[in-house]
């Protein structure tokens, strides 16, 4: 006797059932990725492109001096540095974080997203940079995180060391050290460099994170990070920043000698180098008149790069997700310069 099943629609149009349902199968598939006509098929929208040879001002500048250090909210024009564009997504939940050179810069742009990642900041500076430094701290204020302002002079040991206890108090512990603070003058020859001028560039950018970080170690547990901020400079120095240049690449050394020595104790040290960015640092006696008025004009993009397009950097940098980078120096130069 037959198999009834083998047949679907009687003797005169027998049709084997495992040729039904492939024939079957094959339509559906058909059906599924058959064209459709006369609908044009449109690319999926790209959220949120920019042109970064477009994204912020480029040169000329207009002439502008201010005495060292200079503030940023004197600028024109003023700096970015995230206050509105830096969105966070919680990657520094419950992370404290001491910054120096807070109050404008690389240091605001980093303070202000490690806030909104999360974290608590305390940030130093200079008295005389106080009204940079009360905007940033409202900025942490209004993401619901502790912010403590520690004015002071990081050319003195004793308060590099008071620095780091008040940070550790005031935040109830540390796990982030961002050495950024840093002097720049520019001088067309080294006949115009004072032994003065000399001690004052090497006691802010090397000594001053010698001593941080040796206050700062026994506070660290296994997870800290420890960030410089060096510079192309370190790599390809400008004559007339021949002190600067000289601790930048200082600074560069201490990131891959430290992170060598503290990795077996689960502590990173990384770098960020940038290249030209729009910050006090220009303005108050870091660059010639000429030279800031093109200031950033000979990058491929064409700018200066704004302290906000570095924030992400310092951030990453900080983040667990970075867990095996240790002894990077990360670029950012706009197409020029190496880090």
């Amino acid at each position: 006797m037959e198999n009834k099943n083998e047949y679907l629609m009687g003797d005169d149009h027998k049709i084997n059932r495992r040729k039904a349902i492939g024939g079957l199968g094959i339509g559906i598939a058909a059906m599924t990725v058959g064209p459709v006509f006369n609908v044009a098929a449109a690319p999926p929208a790209a959220a949120g492109l920019e042109d970064p040879t477009a994204k912020y001002p480029k040169p000329p500048f207009n002439e502008q001096k201010q005495p060292w250090p200079g503030l940023a909210g004197k600028m024109n024009p003023r700096p970015d540095h995230g206050e509105t564009s830096y969105k966070g997504s919680g990657r520094l939940t419950g992370r404290k974080a001491l910054i120096t050179g807070g109050d404008s810069g690389m240091g605001r742009a980093a303070a202000i997203a490690y806030a909104r990642e999360g974290a608590d900041v305390a940030i130093n500076y200079l008295p005389d940079e106080e009204p940079d430094a009360k905007e940033v701290i409202e900025l942490i204020k209004k993401e619901g995180r502790i912010a403590v302002a520690i004015p002071g002079d990081l050319r003195e040991e004793a308060f590099c060391k008071r620095l780091v206890n008040e940070a550790v108090k005031g935040l109830g512990g540390l796990d982030i050290l961002v050495n950024n603070a840093a002097r720049q003058q520019t001088r067309e020859s080294i006949l115009d460099l004072s032994a003065e001028d000399f001690d004052a560039t090497m006691k802010t950018n090397v000594y001053a994170p010698f001593w941080l970080t040796k206050a700062a170690l026994p506070h660290l547990k296994p997870g800290s990070v420890i960030i410089a901020t060096t510079s192309v400079q370190a790599t390809d120095p400008s004559g007339e920043l021949f002190d600067y240049a000289q601790t930048k690449a200082a600074n560069t050394a201490y990131v891959r000698s430290l992170a060598k020595q503290l990795a077996p104790k689960g502590i990173r040290v990384n770098g960020v180098a940038p290249g030209p960015i729009w910050t006090p640092l220009q303005v108050s006696g870091g660059a010639t008149m000429e030279k800031l008025k093109n200031f950033g004009g000979d990058t491929p993009f064409g700018r200066p790069g704004q302290p906000a397009e570095l924030g992400s950097i310092y951030v990453q940098l900080a983040s667990s997700d970075a867990s095996y980078s240790t002894g990077q120096v990360y670029g950012a130069a706009g197409g020029s310069g190496q880090p």
